[in-house]
């Protein structure tokens, strides 16, 4: 699958099969994500990979929706908002880390993953269930299987909505 392919079958799933994830498949997903560029290169990202039904179904109980959990794999993306470069005093950890999680959901597709970009959540539980040093944000959670959800991908608004040339 080409990058313009993969941006373009990329969509949000919101139901999984439990077939696990080949281990291979995952390394490759963190290979993209290491090589995603951030500010000055600082890199100010953890990601938790939250396997154990235990921890999935603690992490399902936070972020207050039930077909995370169908995922065999949810993936935490923190950001570092000590490390990170800082625009007018003010950490840019959150665009790295999104960036990074870019690559993440973009590779998952090539992979023939399925993830959803969640990012409504209480921090301080989810900071509090997966003892998260203070140092660290949690700025997005996807799962990450293979889709058991036929739903199409949504549409788009049309590039005249998106872009002005001056």
């Amino acid at each position: 699958m080409n990058f313009y392919d993969a941006v373009k079958n990329r969509r949000s799933v919101r139901k999984y099969r439990g077939t696990p994830v080949p281990s291979e498949k995952v390394d490759r997903i963190w290979e993209a994500v290491r090589w995603a560029p951030s500010a000055c290169n600082l890199q100010p990202w953890r990601f938790l990979l939250v396997k154990s039904a235990e921890m999935r179904e603690r992490t399902r109980r936070v972020l207050l929706q039930d077909w995370v959990i169908t995922a065999p794999l949810i993936v935490v993306a923190l950001g570092n908002r000590e490390t990170a470069w800082r625009r007018d005093g003010v950490s840019i950890h959150a665009v790295d880390v999104a960036i990074a999680m870019e690559h993440l959901v973009l590779a998952a597709t090539v992979e023939g993953l399925g993830s959803c970009w969640i990012c409504t959540f209480n921090r301080n539980a989810l900071q509090d269930t997966l003892d998260i040093g203070p140092e660290w944000e949690a700025v997005a959670v996807t799962p990450l299987g293979y889709a058991d959800d036929p739903s199409p991908r949504t549409g788009r608004k049309p590039l005249a909505d998106l872009v002005r040339e001056i």
